[in-house]
């Protein structure tokens, strides 16, 4: 992944494939696109916005949750955003039909290897966090997820019979071109941050983390002006609540990103506030890391935060549009500074808003 500078295109025009899902994903998703639109009129952008279905919004059209048509869209867009999937509705469908296998499908099919989830703490929300505030003040951890390895995607696997039951299992996988590409991303995202990467494993028992341990410091040998540290994913999880200021930049596999990039999020009050990107090959798909929460569909309860934040990444990594990104942060971080609050990060002494009203604020705090 390469970062396009802004000196390379100051004036775009980008075709953003948007996939609102599932849940709460179309009364957020509408809330990132007019922020975008914003925005992109200050800077003289010009954004094409084309919808399609996913997930189970699709299954319920067509029979399929990552329709031949979305998949088409998104491979000749310049970005994906994508708002989330699944709902009980659609639990009880085979598995290769769920509406969590969009998910799987684009990051294969886009070459998708790369999840990056950002844990920034606003200062505005130190007292909506469940740990102290001497603990967590100004904490800002990026976990770098490698995406489509591991157990998730390992073989063999299945589940079979056995003369005393059933036999389920899975295999941990990774090869030394799957562990380099992924390092690279980290150590190159590290340059831009604090140049500090922890690398996360379980070398100790694993074959498969003692190869990745291996593989990472041999492409450190590139990035000697990134310090490089390793540590146990065990370890990494009680570190990540004893002392979270001590982390940049953490680098880990599938099933580790996946359990501690959501660990990470709590420790900044809500998983609402908070997005992610899925990079690796020229189409990035971004999109807030809280899943379709679809007991409060509906409601205008939804924070719509960690969705317009999705956008912000998108300006950042796929279009080089780092001002731009600003603004929309700053944005955010305005309207907490004014109080307002959804219901996931209220607090006495604060104004509680829905996702509407939220997002509106911070629509008129860009101008």
């Amino acid at each position: 992944m390469r970062v396009k500078s802004e000196d390379e295109e100051k004036f775009m025009n980008k075709k953003i494939a948007v996939l609102a899902g599932d849940g709460i994903g179309p009364e957020i998703v509408p809330a990132a696109v007019a922020v975008l639109e914003a925005v992109g009129k200050r800077g003289g952008h010009a954004f094409e916005f084309v919808h399609a279905a996913v997930g189970g919004q699709a299954i319920d059209d067509t029979g399929w949750p990552l329709p031949d048509d979305t998949l088409q869209l998104a491979k000749t867009s310049d970005a994906v955003l994508l708002g989330a999937v699944g709902g009980p509705k659609w639990e009880g469908l085979d598995y290769e039909r769920r509406p969590e296998r969009a998910l799987l499908g684009l990051r294969e099919q886009l070459g998708l290897f790369a999840n990056l989830r950002p844990a920034k703490l606003y200062s505005e929300l130190a007292d909506a966090s469940t740990l102290k505030r001497e603990v967590i003040e100004g904490i800002d951890v990026l976990v770098v997820r490698e995406l489509t390895g591991g157990i998730y995607f390992g073989k063999p696997k299945g589940v079979e019979a056995t003369p005393t039951g059933h036999r389920g299992f899975n295999t941990e996988v990774y090869t030394t071109e799957e562990i380099t590409r992924i390092a690279k991303i980290a150590f190159d995202v590290a340059r831009k941050r604090r140049r500090l990467v922890t690398s996360v494993d379980k070398a100790n028992v694993l074959e498969s983390s003692e190869l990745w341990r291996k593989v990472v410091i041999e492409v450190h040998k590139d990035y000697q002006d990134v310090e490089l540290r390793h540590m146990y994913v065990d370890n990494c999880a009680m570190q990540l609540i004893r002392n979270p200021g001590q982390f940049d930049v953490i680098l880990t596999t599938n099933l580790f990103g996946d359990i501690l990039s959501d660990e990470a999020a709590m420790l900044t009050g809500s998983i609402g506030m908070l997005p992610s990107a899925s990079v690796g090959a020229s189409v990035g798909m971004y999109e807030p890391i809280h899943g379709s929460a679809p007991d409060i569909a509906g409601k205008d309860a939804a924070n719509p935060i960690g969705m317009i934040a999705s956008g912000a990444m998108m300006l950042r990594y796929s279009f080089g549009m780092s001002e731009e990104a600003d603004l929309i942060e700053n944005a955010i971080q305005a309207v907490l500074g004014q109080g307002c609050r959804t219901g996931d990060i209220a607090a006495p002494g604060t104004t509680l808003v829905g996702t509407k009203e939220m997002s509106d604020r911070i629509l008129q705090s860009i101008g």
